[in-house]
């Protein structure tokens, strides 16, 4: 299979410069293996690690998903009375969960590579594992904490391993849609959550241990044997992979080489990486946007059965499969907009147009209006706030270069994200039934704020390509000798 075309860039300074010469191409500007049958089979390649790769992640995000929101059903099943929670000591359960994810990701940003993929994914889905498991043993307040802390610490290291881990089996323009797998996992885990507690209502009483003992105890043992398949599930690396045959793995390498002399990138990170994701604003403001939406996402996730059973007026029963189907729509609609912004090559539009929707979702619930309404508004509501989340995420991602940049960029981002989880624990107080209004306005004012941070988001991509454009219709640039290659060069375009 032919290496790529690339396209020169101009470089006019003298030869006592010593100047890097670079070559670059951009996914849209430089033919793909310029012959038809090696097409096919780089297409055929990307298919078969949808199958192979993109599952293992999609199936970690529906656990860990699962094991962190299940507090929300077990709280409707009668664990706030068994355990003897009182006033809002189930909010700041669910809060400081999201203390150690955040005092967990950045770090795990930096090192996973290095510590390699293969063995701490499934070493930190066993560890939470067990914690989820425990969990179904506690009898106070103390106890609940406890576990919350440390899920909360096992689980923050996940989410960054996955998204790196995915960035080096696909290209950027491959990478929306893959990310987008995980949400579409964590929506699937608010229907099958629903499911699996809805059925574990029949296991009330059985030895003696409420329902809500079983949720835990059944989903901890779920990951616990889940973390044993990643085992042999997760591979080192794509020359070692046990799925892919020698002459996929030469595709995987000429791959490689593209993304890396596109972004610059080593796979070797260190604190250059770090300051100039640091310094760079698009960090901070993709950052800052995703506390916003993140406020929303879990704050929806974790509460949506108990707003339904005490805002709405439902049973338990019915809020455990009322919840069923809305989460299935969200998964539904961030699966056709991750599509629709793979497949138009923009990020933009589809977080301007979906995030409206949420806002009128939000409005319905702060209205006195019936409570079918009010479930009518959860559908809006979860268009938006799934697809504006990993959206956003996707956007920073794939206008990162080198690959340590990006990995320091995610890794600011993601500290930012869980800013957010610790708000969404206390503005849904259990006390506040049945309005639940302070929960509603402020998941209402954080789509606004998103939603004007993007169109900022927009302006500044906009500028730099402008500034880009203009130094090489000048004649050019150049990289010094020494100099590290970032997504600042004229020859990185952004996707907007």
């Amino acid at each position: 299979m032919p290496a790529p075309d690339t396209t020169p860039s101009l470089d006019l300074a003298s030869e006592k410069d010593a100047p890097i010469t670079r070559e670059f191409f951009t996914h849209d500007e430089a033919p793909s293996p310029t012959d038809i049958e090696a097409r096919k089979k780089e297409a055929a390649l990307v298919r078969k690690l949808d199958c192979f790769v993109a599952p293992v992640m999609m199936m970690l995000m529906l656990i860990s998903y699962l094991d962190r929101g299940n507090i929300g059903f077990a709280a409707t099943q009668g664990m706030r009375k068994d355990i003897g929670l009182k006033g809002s000591e189930l909010n700041t359960a669910v809060s400081v969960f999201y203390i150690f994810y955040i005092l967990a990701e950045f770090p795990t940003s930096i090192l996973v590579k290095r510590l390699q993929f293969n063995r701490v994914i499934p070493a930190i889905t066993f560890c939470w594992g067990v914690v989820c498991l425990s969990t179904g043993f506690i009898h106070s307040f103390g106890a609940l904490v406890t576990t919350r802390i440390f899920l909360g610490f096992f689980e923050g290291c996940l989410f960054p391993s996955m998204t790196l881990f995915l960035c080096n089996w696909y290209t950027r323009e491959e990478l929306g849609v893959r990310i987008a797998y995980l949400f579409i996992a964590s929506a699937l885990s608010g229907a099958f959550g629903g499911l699996i507690a809805w059925a574990i209502l029949y296991m009330d009483g059985v030895n003696g241990w409420p329902g809500w003992r079983w949720l835990y105890i059944l989903e901890g043992l779920i990951t616990v044997v889940w973390a044993f398949c990643c085992v042999f599930l997760v591979p080192k690396n794509y020359e070692t992979a046990y799925f892919l045959n020698d002459s996929e793995k030469q595709i995987m390498r000429l791959r490689a080489e593209r993304a890396e002399a596109y972004s610059g990138g080593s796979g070797h990170y260190g604190k250059a990486d770090i300051k100039e994701a640091a310094k760079d604003v698009k960090s901070w403001l993709h950052g800052v946007i995703q506390i916003a939406v993140v406020t929303i996402l879990y704050g929806f996730g974790t509460f949506l059965p108990i707003i339904i059973k005490d805002g709405f007026h439902y049973s338990t029963v019915q809020a455990q499969y009322l919840v069923i189907p809305v989460n299935l729509w969200g998964a539904v609609a961030y699966a056709v907009g991750a599509y629709l912004s793979d497949r138009y090559k923009t990020r933009f539009l589809p977080l301007i147009l979906t995030a409206p929707l949420g806002m009128i979702g939000y409005a319905i619930l702060l209205c006195p209006v019936s409570p079918a309404v009010r479930y009518f508004a959860t559908y809006l509501i979860a268009t938006a706030c799934f697809l504006c989340t990993g959206s956003n995420i996707a956007w920073l991602s794939g206008n990162c270069a080198p690959d340590g940049k990006r990995a320091a960029s995610l890794g600011i981002l993601l500290t930012l994200t869980n800013i957010g989880g610790v708000v969404s624990g206390q503005i849904y107080q259990s006390n506040a039934a049945p309005g639940f209004v302070l929960g509603h306005a402020w998941s209402l004012g954080c789509l606004v704020f998103a939603w004007c941070g993007w169109w900022i988001v927009r302006a500044l991509y906009k500028k730099r390509e402008a500034g880009k454009d203009r130094k090489l219709a000048e004649g050019g640039y150049r990289l010094a000798q020494g100099e590290m290659y970032t997504d600042r060069e004229p020859d990185f375009r952004y996707q907007i």
